[in-house]
């Protein structure tokens, strides 16, 4: 059992090589580096600001743990204290996953920026080892902590319970990736919003230039945005599914023991993660200078390396077991090919999921096409257009996961869902890899347009940046795919927690109790994600009041003459991420628990399913649909249907400001939300179902 943590921390090690190698290269000339400092110390300086903030959230939470705790006896008091300890432990770790990712992107853009001016190849390999080392890092330490935790849970201290208290470790990790999601999802938007309304459609002056007040904050947005926010994501992402199998592995057998369903997935999680490893290798550029298909070298050899392990990891484990012992299950496995066959599911839905992501949101696909096409009218028509790609695009993920379901089910009862999601965490570390380089090239373009660096620069940069774009889209795919295989094993992991506590009624849907949470589950991710626009909305409005104050005093600033104010404009959407973040965080701690202890497990069953059903189509719309705007508007910018400055083009840049909130702030935050709720749900189940409803 030890080797599992050991897998962790040699992918720490490795990280922590690569990113010497990246730190390497050489930075270029002043005038870049006063650019590139200035994001580094701005997305510092939030990040500082936002764990502080976060903090005396997480310290409110650890008492009130502490305080249940002191309440109990026996081993319910054990698991309560290990409970709040995996809650700090899990929340440090989180965020520390967000600060991995964002540090080495704000010291990778300019060293991207510098390597462009030699080519393509070399720029492009720079990036993505800078995304890399955020892979390796946060897949490490997901891993590192949920092994570490069950090691000594259960070959350390022995607990009567090993497996329970994880979930502390899971609730805290979901809690931090939650606020990092909200908080730099605001910032980065509002940032954005501003600048392209005032710089683009009202000054007429191009992306990423200097004379916009808005710019730095900009560049700082996609730092703590996509950075801090992924890794914070996809590090509760892989903490939660792992431990949502252990526990389902553990709660199935009548004796409630530790077998080779819980440490199961452990051991294909520490393969999957040295398959990250080898596969950064496998990403080079080609012949035919294909991006994209050099990303995508490296995630197929992870996925083709995981899947040779894990048949050798399954049946070395379950070769010659008895499968008697997991009877019970509607659809128990009978041999060892089985459980394999439930991980090729997992990895099957990655590949779909990322190719369906792929088609609604790059340009070389008619779904962005017909947004640009619709440009040509009007902003209504493009808006119109970009809600239809966005509905649309909630389809073919929806069959990739039912039939991945039905399945894995098929296979191995509820326990290959939980195996198939867990196989999904496969290519984790590419995946972060992917969506930390779209950030690190979008600002090597920023940092090449503001030094004035010669068109041959800006041209690379732009190469790598459009792939950028497609990369963090496909990379929110994933994700949200994830998400919901996760939060399914959860619900299940709830209601066997419900059965163990000796709550025997039946959870059926034409229960009107069941239907109560049902409906104020569902709700939950319209209500959520209408904070989150506005807030952006808010926060935006207020950057282009000062953005227009600026060119309206300063008329030197539209001269080259004058410097921006560039600081102002940081203190206004960090003031506002870091206000607008906490009531969301709140809502999803606090209306599981209002609504479990008002109406009964019953109720918080419903809610579960309500808030997955619901979160899953609205994340895939909002991901989606905000992607293809986006593209849209650089598929004109291309050149087509009038190209930049065109009607087409200012109606494009309206429905990406409208697109934006969407696919990275809203759309990205439903992930964790719905993990939080079924996080707090399980670990007070024992005591919702005690006290069975105080209204009924």
């Amino acid at each position: 059992m030890i080797l599992t943590p050991l897998a962790a921390i040699v992918a720490l090690i490795a990280a922590f090589i690569l990113a010497k190698s990246v730190l390497k290269a050489p930075t270029g000339d002043a005038k870049m580096n006063d650019i590139a400092d200035a994001v580094k110390e701005g997305a510092n300086a939030y990040m500082n600001r936002q764990y502080t903030t976060i903090t005396y959230v997480a310290v409110a939470i650890i008492v009130a743990f502490a305080a249940i705790a002191f309440t109990q006896e026996g081993n319910a008091a054990t698991t309560w204290w290990w409970t709040t300890i995996g809650f700090a432990v899990g929340a440090l770790f989180s965020a520390l996953s967000g600060y991995a990712g964002m540090t080495i992107a704000v010291r990778s853009n300019i060293r991207v920026a510098e390597a462009a001016k030699t080519g393509l190849p070399g720029a492009l390999k720079l990036a993505f080892n800078g995304g890399a080392v955020s892979g390796l890092a946060v897949a490490g330490l997901a891993l590192l902590g949920v092994a570490g935790f069950f090691y000594l849970f259960n070959n350390v201290l022995m607990l009567a319970d090993p497996v329970n208290p994880l979930v502390g470790f899971a609730f805290g990790s979901c809690l931090i990736s939650l606020f990092a999601r909200v908080g730099g999802g605001i910032y980065t938007k509002a940032a954005d919003v501003g600048a392209d309304l005032v710089g683009k459609v009202e000054a007429g002056i191009p992306e990423d230039d200097p004379r916009n007040p808005a710019v730095i904050a900009d560049n700082v947005g996609d730092n703590v945005g996509d950075c801090a926010g992924m890794g914070a994501d996809l590090f509760e992402t892989y903490a939660v599914t792992v431990i949502g199998a252990l526990l389902l592995g553990y709660l199935l057998p009548d004796a409630q023991v530790v077998t080779a369903f819980v440490t199961y997935p452990l051991f294909l999680g520490a393969f999957a993660l040295m398959a990250s490893i080898v596969s950064v290798f496998f990403v080079r550029m080609g012949k035919s200078n294909n991006i994209m298909n050099a990303l995508y070298k490296g995630m197929y050899a992870s996925a083709i390396i995981s899947i040779a392990g894990f048949a050798w990891i399954t049946h070395a484990i379950f070769g010659n077991l008895d499968f008697a012992e997991l009877a019970h299950l509607t659809n128990a496995p009978t041999s060892w090919l089985h459980l394999f066959y439930s991980t090729l599911v997992g990895i099957v839905v990655v590949i779909g999921l990322i190719h369906i992501t792929e088609y609604y949101t790059s340009t070389k696909y008619s779904p962005v096409r017909k947004i640009a096409k619709s440009s040509e009218t009007g902003s209504a028509t493009n808006i119109i257009s970009g809600l239809a790609v966005g509905m649309e695009s909630t389809l073919y993920p929806t069959i990739v996961l039912v039939l991945a379901l039905f399945l894995s089910f098929t296979f191995a009862g509820i326990y290959g869902i939980a195996i198939a999601a867990v196989a999904m965490l496969s290519v984790t570390g590419m995946i972060i890899a992917m969506d930390t380089y779209g950030p690190i090239t979008d600002n090597a373009g920023g940092i090449a347009e503001m030094s004035n660096l010669p068109e041959s620069v800006r041209e690379n940069t732009d190469a790598l940046d459009a792939v950028g774009n497609t990369t963090k889209a496909v990379t929110k795919g994933y994700a949200i795919g994830s998400a919901a295989l996760a939060a399914l094993v959860l619900f299940a992991d709830y209601i066997l927690n419900l059965e163990k506590a000796g709550y025997t009624d039946a959870f059926v849907l034409n229960d009107p109790i069941v239907l109560v949470g049902l409906f104020i589950g569902a709700m939950l991710p319209f209500l959520f994600s209408s904070y989150l626009m506005e807030s952006v909305g808010k926060a935006a409005g207020a950057v282009i009041e000062e953005v227009r104050r600026q060119f309206r005093e300063m008329p030197g600033i539209m001269k080259g003459e004058t410097r921006p104010d560039y600081g102002s404009c940081v203190d206004i959407v960090t003031k506002s991420a870091l206000k607008e973040m906490v009531i969301p965080g709140l809502l999803a701690v606090f209306a599981p628990l209002i609504v479990g202890f008002l109406f009964g497990p019953l109720a918080l069953g419903g809610l579960l399913i309500g808030v997955i059903a619901s979160g899953l189509m609205m994340a895939l719309m909002m991901s989606n649909g905000g992607g293809a705007w986006d593209n849209a508007k650089k598929y004109i910018e291309d050149g087509n249907h009038g190209g930049k400055g065109s009607d087409a083009h200012a109606a494009a840049v309206v429905g990406d400001t409208v697109g934006d909130p969407y696919k990275d702030t809203a759309g990205p935050s439903i992930n964790p939300l719905i993990k939080v709720i079924n996080t707090v749900a399980l670990i007070f189940a024992t005591l919702i179902a005690t006290s069975g409803g105080w209204l009924l």
